[in-house]
């Protein structure tokens, strides 16, 4: 019987393993770490984002900074409705909230967990943790791969070790070539008058521009500690994550917070002028923000709260407008989203033959999940594209 080694515990190692055919393989899977499916485990804030609600592979694909058209047919094969169905089949009900995200009734990623524990446990899988990979010798026409602590011989690899520069060494090693790795999804890290103390504050459609790149993305806005969060900034650390980090993550951008014009912006402001001449500024509710944004905005322009709103002068009133709708803030870090690390980089996706997932340069060994150069923004996707890759992986392997 032949030997399948799957170099990896997560996402994509275990998904292939529990599509494999264990009456046509002995499977091993080795993980370094003491645990499995880690990235699993704290997805979603421990909920598991399964996948996202897209069914046309067409729509799926643009979600994916790198990878979009290598993943057309990979998607055309397996798609967020064959994941739906997958886990279904194994009763494990699965919902599409309003953000057409995809968790587990349950709300918890361990459930998610237990289903490929129970699926590697039925096939008589091998699962050994604490296997660090030091080496993957061509031995005619098998691998050798040397552990920690021994060397097991492979008929077939599979590669889904995640992005750790030490996997994507050993792969290196042996012919590939490896796109440098930059953090994908993060936050901004601004220090801002008008955003301190303000931790918590969100806007529910917001616009983000990076002038210098001639780029800008929208979704909901976050307030934190040290700056800009939520889905609009993700987005634009996703796209932008190459050109960023050649600035060394220093740049401007310019946040809308309001979604509206100036010109929009001001009419309504003229509009709740002329109907509420003697309301106070600081009481005044004129556009969809909460009351301590408002209030920190005419704090740092030095505006009396107590002023009536037909006494703001409209030099006042401008520059309450460009707060809203066009502020300017320095970008002077980034900070990791949440424990979610994704990066761009990774093994050069040219190298891949996307009908089954193999490698174009060793035979017999196939590479899936994030130590390629394929990511995308956050809502599920990054785990879509390692069950497709490694359902993939297993059709090809189970037709042999």
């Amino acid at each position: 019987m032949k030997q399948i080694i799957i170099i990896g515990g997560g996402a994509a190692g275990f998904f292939c393993a529990s599509n494999l055919d264990e009456t046509k393989y002995k499977i091993i899977i080795l993980e370094q770490n003491s645990d499995v499916l880690q990235k699993v485990k704290i997805s979603g804030g421990g909920r598991c984002n399964v996948s996202h609600a897209c069914f046309d592979p067409k729509e799926l694909i643009q979600f994916y900074p790198r990878g979009n058209k290598e993943l057309l047919s990979v998607f055309t094969k397996f798609q967020p409705g064959d994941t739906m169905e997958w886990f279904e089949q194994r009763n494990i009900s699965l919902k599409i909230e309003n953000d057409n995200r995809i968790f587990p009734e349950s709300n918890s990623s361990q459930t998610i967990i237990n289903t490929f524990l129970n699926e590697v446990q039925k096939k008589n899988i091998d699962v050994k943790t604490k296997s660090v990979v030091k080496e993957i010798v061509k031995d005619g026409e098998r691998y050798i791969v040397k552990t920690s602590s021994e060397d097991l011989v492979a008929d077939y690899i599979i590669y889904a070790t995640g992005s750790s520069p030490k996997s994507l060494k050993i792969v290196e090693s042996l012919g590939h070539r490896i796109i440098s790795l930059v953090p994908s999804l993060f936050t901004f890290n601004i220090k801002n008058d008008l955003l301190k103390d303000l931790a918590g504050t969100s806007f529910e459609n917001a616009e983000v521009s990076i002038p210098k790149l001639k780029t800008a993305e929208s979704g909901p806005l976050l307030i934190t500690h040290w700056g800009l969060s939520g889905p609009a900034i993700l987005k634009i650390s996703a796209w932008e994550a190459i050109n960023l980090a050649k600035v060394k993550y220093n740049f401007e951008i310019e946040v809308n917070f309001i979604s509206k014009t100036l010109d929009e912006a001001e009419e309504i402001f003229q509009n709740f002028r002329h109907s509420n001449p003697k309301k106070t500024i600081g009481q005044s509710k004129i556009f969809e923000v909460t009351n301590r944004f408002w209030q920190k905005i005419l704090d740092t322009l030095k505006i009396d709260l107590n002023k009536q709103v037909a006494h703001i002068s409209g030099k006042e009133m401008q520059a309450i407008l460009i707060s809203l709708c066009s502020k300017k803030l320095q970008v002077t870090g980034k900070s990791t989203f949440k424990d979610e690390f994704v990066t761009a980089g990774g093994v050069d996706l040219k190298e891949i033959n996307f009908k089954n997932m193999s490698s174009k340069i060793l035979p017999r060994f196939y590479i899936a999940g994030e130590v390629l150069n394929i990511d995308a923004v956050t809502g599920g996707f990054n785990f879509q594209a390692c069950w497709s890759e490694a359902w993939l992986i297993a059709q090809d392997l189970n037709m042999k």
